[in-house]
C-alpha cells in the first residue's frame, strides 16, 4: 500500500539520503548523454524546510558532473533554485505519492524555462525493489500517476 501528499514534516524526515532513479520521462535524463544520476538532499532547516540538493550523473563519455541547488517548501511543494552559475533558475517539484516503507518516491516537476513537466520514480540508495514495476502499475492511483503517465515511463535498470 502506498500514500501521497505528504505533509511538510513527513517530507522532511524522508527526503534526506541519496536516490537513483529507477523510472522517468525526463529527456535529460533518457537521452543517453547523462548516465546514472543520483539525487541527494541534506536537510538545512526545519522552519521553513529547506534542503541542500545536489544531483550527481556521468556524462556518456564517464565524467562525473553535479547540479547543487537548495529546495525551499512553499504551499505543499518545493522551489529549487540552483547555485552558482544556475543561481537565476528555479523550478517547482512535489512528491506526488511513496510507498509506505519510503524507500520509493514518485516526484512530480512542473514546467521550467529550462526544463519540461515531468516525472521520477525514485529509490532510496542501498533498497532493492525487484518487482517495483509491477507495484506501481498495480496502483497508480496511490502513487499520484495516471495510467498515461505511467505508460510515458522508461524504466531505467540500476547500475
Amino acid at each position: 500500500m502506498m500514500h501521497s501528499a505528504l505533509d511538510e514534516r513527513t517530507t522532511a524526515e524522508l527526503l534526506p539520503g541519496t536516490w537513483f532513479i529507477a523510472a522517468t520521462n525526463f529527456p535529460m535524463w533518457l537521452s543517453g548523454e547523462r548516465r546514472e544520476p543520483r539525487f541527494t538532499y541534506e536537510l538545512l532547516s526545519t522552519d521553513p524546510l529547506v534542503l541542500g540538493d545536489e544531483v550527481t550523473y556521468l556524462t556518456a563519455e564517464g565524467e562525473p558532473k553535479r547540479i547543487v541547488g537548495k529546495d525551499t517548501w512553499k504551499h505543499d511543494e518545493f522551489v529549487w533554485r540552483g547555485k552558482g552559475l544556475l543561481k537565476p533558475f528555479a523550478s517547482h517539484w512535489h512528491i506526488a505519492g511513496a510507498a509506505d516503507d519510503g524507500t520509493v518516491l514518485v516526484i512530480r516537476f512542473a514546467q521550467s524555462l529550462a526544463t519540461p513537466a515531468g516525472i521520477d520514480i525514485v529509490v532510496r540508495e542501498g533498497t532493492t525493489h525487484p518487482e517495483l514495476r509491477k507495484a506501481v502499475a498495480r496502483d497508480t492511483d496511490a502513487f499520484g500517476l495516471s495510467p498515461e503517465e505511467f505508460a510515458s515511463l522508461t524504466w531505467i535498470a540500476k547500475p
